[in-house]
């Protein structure tokens, strides 16, 4: 199985994740509903760290991510959010076994 990976860990203003929140959900969403290349976008809220979220994402290729960063959602995302984040650090990866139940 292969798979390009994206894990983006942002860092927020205190106070922010709510209005973070609603941007990047629906972020989530619209890449889920209209990008082919998209296979999976994690949203995640790590326990004891109220001003941080990562996300989790794996598209089909190289490729696919790069028409998601042409994306109106993503721009539309980028606007409403750049002002509450404080620290973004992305890593890209290669998706080199997926676990799954059968």
């Amino acid at each position: 199985m292969s798979g390009y990976v994206i894990l983006v860990d942002f860092l927020l203003k205190p106070g922010c994740k709510s209005e973070f929140r609603r941007a990047i959900d629906a972020n989530a969403r619209s890449t889920c509903q209209t990008e082919p290349g998209c296979r999976h976008f994690d949203v995640v809220e790590p326990r004891d760290e109220p001003d941080r979220v990562i996300l989790y994402e794996i598209y089909d290729d190289r490729a696919a991510f790069e028409e998601h960063l042409k994306t109106p959602h993503l721009a539309a995302f980028e606007a409403a959010s750049s002002h509450l984040v404080t620290k973004k650090n992305v890593i890209a990866a290669d998706l080199v076994c997926e676990g799954s139940k059968i």
